[in-house]
């Protein structure tokens, strides 16, 4: 049993902060139901390749992309643009615990289905907007996108190698995180709200925004210019606030030192054969390195080029000072950590009898995440979900109307 078992998540999100949040509930035993278009679904259906490839190796029309944010759900296709289609999706919501959604602020009322309409029908319902500015300011009508917000909430300006440097100047995570910290901060908010309203019986309407996330993920970044007036700048690979915490390059590859404070420095000095280093006006305390950051990067930097990169990580982790080497995504499958940890997990889907997909990082010693559906084919639980509210005579008419599929 897991840990959400008995909560209905109705999620008419797509592409990927609104599902993210989505699959969290999921893998903690909450019914999700993802409510896509008719033929083409989720936005996400169609970002490929690559393709899963079925039992022959031949390629599905699943994009990976879509999978990676959408497994233990039940799809269910409807067209909310329809009167039929917003009625159903109305029956569902007053027999949910959660409704998530990421259109445009305000799009839904046009078909009944904002909050202010849904709480009529079911007053405990936790209705969650995503949006990428939220539901008011100037420009809440606007659509978000990943990419903008990590430049507008100044992500970018502190993410890349400096200007003067070779390919120098703002860069984006390889990833796209503002979608994805918004889902895991939604999934908080969500389950603050459901738990308000075992106190009150009431649900309550969730405004999260793209932007106000990335805002709110400046960390130490925010408010060492808060303090200072100072505007951050690119430090590449190193830290605002802690030297020697960067990438070096041994003989042969790249590693990491994260070196975090004076007493790891002294250990750290000597395990690669510089005791001396500590002892250097210099270096003797963090605050010191930072203001001679460079001097100390150039002499380390000079220095790790005598050995591999293997010997240097096993004589720096032997006095457990973090260190680690960089891994491309095959090495990190590959890791004995990540292996032992369950973060490869094998799913049974429609056209393919083992489907690979990385695990949930949430490990609950009592009730922990259960791998029970694979990221679902597009309609694959229309007549199963939707035979709870309508007749098999009405779905039937349904599906000729292309209204469901």
């Amino acid at each position: 049993m897991g840990a959400l078992e008995g909560i209905r998540v109705l999620d008419l999100s797509r592409v990927l902060a609104g599902p993210w949040c989505g699959q969290i509930f999921a893998d903690l035993g909450a019914e999700v139901i993802k409510v896509e278009r008719p033929k083409t679904g989720d936005d996400t259906r169609m970002w490929g390749p690559p393709w899963m490839k079925n039992d022959k190796g031949e390629d599905t029309r699943e994009a990976a992309y879509y999978q990676s944010a959408n497994r233990n759900k039940m799809s269910i296709a409807i067209d909310i643009a329809s009167p039929e289609g917003q009625e159903l999706v109305r029956a569902l919501a007053a027999e949910s615990d959660v409704l998530i959604e990421n259109y445009k602020a305000g799009s839904l009322k046009k078909y009944g289905l904002d909050y202010e309409t849904l709480k009529e029908i079911n007053p405990r319902l936790v209705y969650c907007s995503i949006t990428g500015f939220g539901q008011t300011g100037p420009r809440a009508p606007e659509p978000g996108y990943d990419f903008i917000v990590q430049g507008m909430g100044g992500l970018m300006s502190v993410t890349g190698e400096k200007d003067d440097l070779p390919g120098g100047g703002p860069q984006k995570v390889g990833v796209a995180f503002a979608d994805l910290t918004t889902g895991l901060y939604s999934t908080i908010a969500i389950q603050a709200a459901l738990l308000n309203r075992h106190i009150t019986g009431l649900g309550q309407h969730v405004d999260m925004a793209l932007l106000d996330v990335q805002v709110a993920l400046l960390a130490n970044q925010g408010m060492n210019y808060l303090a200072s007036g100072k505007v951050p700048g690119r430090y590449g690979n190193a830290h605002a606030n802690i030297v020697p915490y960067q990438v070096f390059r041994a003989k042969d590859q790249d590693f990491i030192i994260a070196c975090g404070n004076d007493k790891q420095f002294v250990a750290l000095s000597q395990a690669i054969g510089l005791p001396e280093l500590p002892e250097d006006p210099r270096f003797t305390t963090n605050a010191l390195r930072i203001k001679h950051r460079q001097e100390i990067g150039d002499l380390l930097a000079a220095h790790f080029l005598s050995g591999t990169a293997k010997h240097w990580v096993e004589a720096i982790h032997a006095v457990q000072v973090p260190v680690g080497l960089i891994n491309n995504l095959e090495q990190a499958f590959q890791e004995p950590q990540v292996q032992a940890r369950n973060m490869l997990i094998e799913m049974e889907h429609p056209l393919k009898d083992k489907l690979q997909v990385i695990g949930s990082p949430i490990k609950l010693s009592r009730t922990p995440v259960e791998y029970k559906k694979a990221p679902p084919m597009l309609g694959e639980h229309t007549d199963e979900i939707l035979s709870r509210v309508v007749s098999a005579e009405q779905l039937k008419d349904l599906k000729e109307k292309g209204i469901i599929a």
